[in-house]
């Protein structure tokens, strides 16, 4: 027995109970109280609550006459504007279930569908319409969409259509609608740009919201896995395995890793589809029916999904990559765990990024609870109690299956024949894999890594200044020294210079082969190796030493230090080293110098004194003094 408020047409009350409801979510009841129902509304409400069944009651009271048919009108007199394309085809097809017996007939206006159809549409009467800003204001200005009629507008996730840049469409649209309409704001979020687009089209609005102080769903569990980020693809594998959810959905940022992640999971034997900004109407219509008929379990999608998708057996979302902002996790989050189900949202965590996911979750008011990712003997223990139940699940046979049955059982032991049957079922399953332990963050084994307890240091004359990254570092180490990448320990990058470890055992033959490429090599005078004596700390000292040491001490100096100008001019002879300078007092030059006279210059205002030649005789020297020494500071 079911007991809906009286102020709800009794069409409408039937469609409910035909549908299966047996009373009506707080946003719902709140919508078709009287004094709800002849006013602009701003509803703040939980995704999943059951929005569009409630801006579909409030509005009856506009369609409806008396004897509950839709009012008879070649126009508009419902325009409900979405976000997404999915988000609008959910909410048509809500509305068609809704308003079926009143004889109302829907339009969807969609990007990616066929808009001369959708002219036709509009053009045969439709008294409700659905769409995106960008298709609707398209039909608006060639003249199919007429607004003349309008009595409701409703806008659903209003602050997602201004966050994705439809403010003017949302006001060219709405600018067009007859002043005595009702403007309804269906909401999750009511930020300030919404209270803004409110104040300038609805007046006397009575605000509603549904949303306690615990932001999160109370029907869904939340949890944040750990993990090395080089395992996060492993672990979406075991968490998938391991809950065996009828449908899940996987969140990614970009196109790119949902077409990567996709692949993988096919390739590891998941029934998986994608959903991304890529992919055309009619290939989103083909995954989500897929999801729907149960063809496939798991959905890889970008945040156009987040919005706009429900499925009854969506009970399992994980952020592979990490949402941008607490509104972002609870649209994610709220595919699931809608209409009373519960549901469970993880968010896979790499250990540096913990402390951005504890900030988000406390901006969101919601507690989740830090787990590291299930292991493959967890999945193990999972699949041996799954595979009990469904083995021993009662089912009725055929008698030529008992005939089959009795057959083999002559053939081979019960025993055997289990087995078989158990080996045949977790075939059909994925294999877990196998993941590093993050419990205690990120692995620091004590000491150098196995293999490099005893090393010799190198150098490369190249550094951050000159664009040294291991990227090419490495390949050119290999090629000039006939190694490998394993034989290549640290690799530290300096302003100038980058050091690299090799182990002892194989440092000779590297260094006789690189110095057998480098003269060789056609950048040998860019780019060059030498042996560094000690540690790299021992190494940064000397470096200190060298700069105040001659040229001719450092080693390969006069093939490798030149300067570009003085490369092609011969290995520096007859060029005076710094070693090789006289003192000041042995100088003749100097000795012969005469003495200095009495200055000239005129004092400038500020004490100091003019530079012959400058600009204005007279004016104040800034900088250094004449004969290149700096005025000293006191």
């Amino acid at each position: 027995m079911t007991a809906f408020p009286s102020t709800l047409a009794p069409r409408l009350a039937d469609a409910l109970t035909a549908r299966g409801y047996a009373a009506l979510t707080p946003v719902q009841e709140a919508v078709v109280e009287q004094e709800a129902l002849a006013r602009d509304l701003i509803v703040s409400a939980q995704t999943g609550s059951g929005k569009t069944v409630a801006f579909g009651l409030n509005m009856a009271g506009d369609l409806l006459g008396e004897d509950g048919h839709i009012l008879p009108s070649r126009e508009p007199l419902a325009l409900v504007i979405a976000p997404t394309r999915e988000l609008a085809l959910q909410v048509s097809r809500e509305l068609m279930w809704l308003y079926r017996d009143s004889g109302a007939r829907i339009a969807t206006c969609v990007g990616g569908m066929d808009a001369s159809k959708e002219r036709r549409n509009l053009a045969g009467g439709a008294q409700i319409v659905v769409g995106t800003p960008g298709r609707l204001r398209d039909h608006l200005e060639r003249g199919a969409l007429i607004l003349s009629a309008l009595k409701v507008a409703v806008l659903d996730e209003a602050d997602e259509m201004l966050d994705m840049g439809f403010r003017e469409d949302l006001e060219e649209i709405l600018d067009a609608t007859p002043e005595g309409r009702r403007t309804l704001l269906f909401s999750a979020t009511m930020p300030k740009p919404i209270v803004a687009l409110a104040k300038r089209y609805q007046s006397d609005a009575l605000r509603i919201s549904t949303v306690g102080e615990d932001r999160g769903h109370g029907d869904i569990a939340y949890q944040a896995v750990t993990v090395a980020p080089s395992d996060i693809e492993n672990a979406v594998v075991n968490l998938l395995r391991f809950h065996n959810a009828e449908t899940a959905i996987l969140f990614c940022a970009t196109r790119d890793n949902v077409r990567r992640l996709h692949a993988s999971l096919i390739e590891r034997g998941f029934a998986a589809v994608a959903l991304s900004g890529e992919h055309s109407q009619s290939e989103r219509n083909q995954a989500l029916q897929a999801l729907r008929d149960r063809r496939a379990k798991v959905c890889v999608a970008t945040d156009v999904a987040a919005r706009g998708i429900d499925l009854p057996t969506l009970s399992l979302v994980i952020h592979v990559e990490l949402p941008r902002d607490a509104e972002t996790l609870q649209h994610r989050s709220g595919r699931t765990g809608r209409a009373g189900k519960k549901g469970t949202a993880v968010l896979l965590v790499p250990y540096q990024r913990r402390k951005r996911v504890e900030s988000i979750l406390r901006f969101a008011k919601i507690t989740a609870e830090w787990t590291p990712p299930p292991s493959a003997e967890d999945i193990r223990k999972a699949d041996h109690q799954r595979l009990m139940e469904a083995l021993l699940e009662p089912v009725e046979f055929e008698e030529e299956d008992r005939a089959l049955a009795t057959e083999l059982l002559a053939q081979r032991p019960a025993e055997e024949l289990a087995a078989m049957l158990v080996r045949a079922h977790r075939a059909t399953m994925p294999q877990p894999e196998e993941l590093i332990d993050t419990s205690k963050g990120p692995a620091k084994t004590p000491g150098p890594r196995p293999g490099f307890e005893d090393t010799l240091w190198y150098r490369l004359n190249v550094g951050r200044r000159q664009n040294a990254d291991p990227r090419w570092i490495l390949p050119l180490l290999c090629r000039r020294g006939h190694i490998t990448r394993a034989d290549i320990g640290a690799i530290r990058i300096a302003a100038n210079e980058t050091l690299f470890e090799i182990p002892r055992a194989i440092a000779d033959r590297f260094y006789k082969e690189a110095m057998k490429a480098q003269a060789s090599a056609e950048d040998a005078e860019d780019i060059y190796i030498e042996a560094v004596a000690g540690t790299p700390r021992e190494a940064a000292k000397g470096n200190r030493r060298r700069a105040n040491s001659p040229v001719a001490d450092r080693p390969h100096a006069a093939k490798h230090f030149r300067s570009k100008e003085h490369r092609g001019k011969g290995d520096w002879e007859g060029r005076p080293q710094r070693g090789e300078r006289p003192e000041r007092g042995e100088s003749s030059d100097r000795a012969d110098r005469p003495a200095r006279g009495p200055r000239t210059d005129k004092a400038g205002p500020a004490g100091g004194f003019a530079r012959k030649g400058g600009k204005k005789d007279g004016a104040p020297f800034k900088g250094k003094k004449p004969g290149g020494f700096a005025p000293k500071k006191r």
